[in-house]
């Protein structure tokens, strides 16, 4: 196998490869980097000049893994899109809003270079996506070869997809974003056994040690128990989420925490792509059985509309739970604004329940102490922390235990490490050697080909 990791900036980000088995050349995802806005947040496509791809293999519909597809598509006139059914009901409202935040940006920033591509293109892309059952195994046939693909449930959010190639007999293994746990909406990973021959495996909490006893029932006992605490005081809790599944994940957790009486009766403000998404997440639990949601948790909550005139640094005196997006607090999103309306009051809480770019606003404040000065740059606003800032670990990762003993457990020839910052692929690095020093271990150099 030959693979060329398009991510110009590496790590995690605008998450695309390109994979060569024999004659046939598949993309796997074309994502958006978070951090990053126009051209510069995109895979870098010059290595596909003069080159036709097979197939596009989308893992999930986050942005960082699907969000640059349009592009892609433009000069990739014959290749099919394939996905997971739940994916295929997703990616096309996804990759809509997507086109509307760029169209927002260019007029608030006057930016020339966006949108990156429009609602007339996402309208066009739509008609080559294709939605495959888990289980159901497609050809992509080149002008001599021929790879059999698979996916297989990847737990983390709806529609999330390991992907098996199949070449010669050999079989390769892409994790995708991946949660072997399972979630109250997502079921967790069920991944093939057996030996597989190459694995590309994500690394995202490689740097993170899991703290002894910790489980994510305690850690929700945990949320909800500060919570309760700051509605009681009479402070807001804003909970930063990504749209697409933490949004879901933590409406279903609420309703069932409040119809066990565990959850303080107060407010519940969302808007947005999150609540949107209710929408099509119910859609999916209806025609798939993929993963465990409904609508009617909105009715049964009474989630109210996020207050329009939220005034930076102001707290807004509306006691209750703001539950918005996005997960990382990037500038110019209704998390970003209601983090600077409560961060410097002491009855509010500010809580993390996921995964935290370290150079994201969101990364920042989460290591802010009380008392420091925190500056919302894009606001002009700055605020003396003394809100209560609280980690959960309510990750849509697996653990890197858990990653690690699944690829042991695989017997591998080789393993490529993928979708994990400089340190996170160091300590796999590290630990592969030493658990199997026979395993071939390579960790790809942005836009430098690498034969597996």
């Amino acid at each position: 196998m030959k693979l060329l990791d398009l991510n110009r900036h590496g790590g995690i980000g605008a998450s695309c490869h390109l994979v060569q088995l024999g004659d046939v050349r598949l993309i796997i995802d074309c994502g958006l980097h978070p951090k990053l806005s126009g051209p510069e947040a995109m895979p870098d496509f010059t290595p596909l000049n003069g080159l036709d791809v097979d197939a596009v293999i989308i893992t999930h519909c986050h942005l960082d893994h699907i969000g640059s597809i349009p592009v892609l598509l433009r000069n990739q006139h014959r290749a099919p899109v394939l996905m997971s059914t739940s994916s295929a009901l997703l990616i096309a409202r996804m990759l809509h809003n997507s086109a509307s935040v760029m169209e927002r940006q260019r007029e608030e920033q006057s930016r020339s270079d966006l949108p990156l591509f429009t609602h007339e293109e996402v309208d066009r892309c739509a008609t080559r996506f294709h939605g495959l059952a888990y289980g159901q195994t497609k050809k992509i046939s080149g002008a001599k070869d021929d790879v059999e693909v698979t996916l297989f449930p990847a737990g983390h959010v709806a529609g999330a997809s390991g992907i098996e190639l199949k070449f010669k007999g050999r079989r390769i293994f892409f994790t995708g974003d991946v949660q072997f746990e399972s979630q109250r909406t997502v079921p967790g990973a069920r991944f093939p056994t057996g030996h597989i021959d190459t694995i590309v495996t994500e690394t995202t909490h490689g740097a993170s040690e899991p703290v002894p006893g910790v489980t994510r029932e305690k850690e929700i006992g945990r949320l909800l128990d500060t919570v309760n605490r700051t509605i009681a005081r009479g402070g807001s809790v804003l909970i930063p989420v990504f749209a697409l599944g933490r949004h879901q994940e933590l409406l279903t957790l609420f309703h069932e925490a409040r119809e066990s009486r565990r959850l303080a009766k107060c407010p519940i403000y969302s808007s947005g792509l999150g609540i949107d998404l209710c929408d099509y997440f119910d859609d999916v639990a209806r025609k798939t059985s993929h993963i465990n949601f409904t609508r009617s948790v909105l009715k049964a909550l009474k989630v109210q509309q996020t207050p329009r005139k939220l005034i930076p640094g102001v707290d807004p005196r509306q006691n209750g739970i703001y539950l918005v997006s996005s997960g990382m607090l990037v500038e110019r999103t209704p998390s970003y604004l209601v983090a600077s309306c409560l961060a410097g009051h002491a009855h509010n809480t500010i809580a993390f329940v996921g995964y935290c770019d370290p150079d994201t606003p969101g990364g920042a404040l989460r290591e802010a102490r009380n008392g420091d000065k925190f500056l919302f740059a894009a606001l002009d606003t700055e605020v003396k922390i003394a809100c209560q800032i609280e980690r959960f670990n309510l990750s849509g990762h697996a653990e890197r235990n858990e990653l690690l003993d699944f690829s042991l457990r695989r017997d591998p020839r080789a393993i490529v490490l993928n979708h994990g910052d400089p340190e996170a692929r160091a300590w796999f690095a590290e630990e592969f050697s030493r658990a199997a020093p026979h395993i071939k271990l390579t960790n790809p150099v942005p836009l430098t080909p690498v034969e597996v």
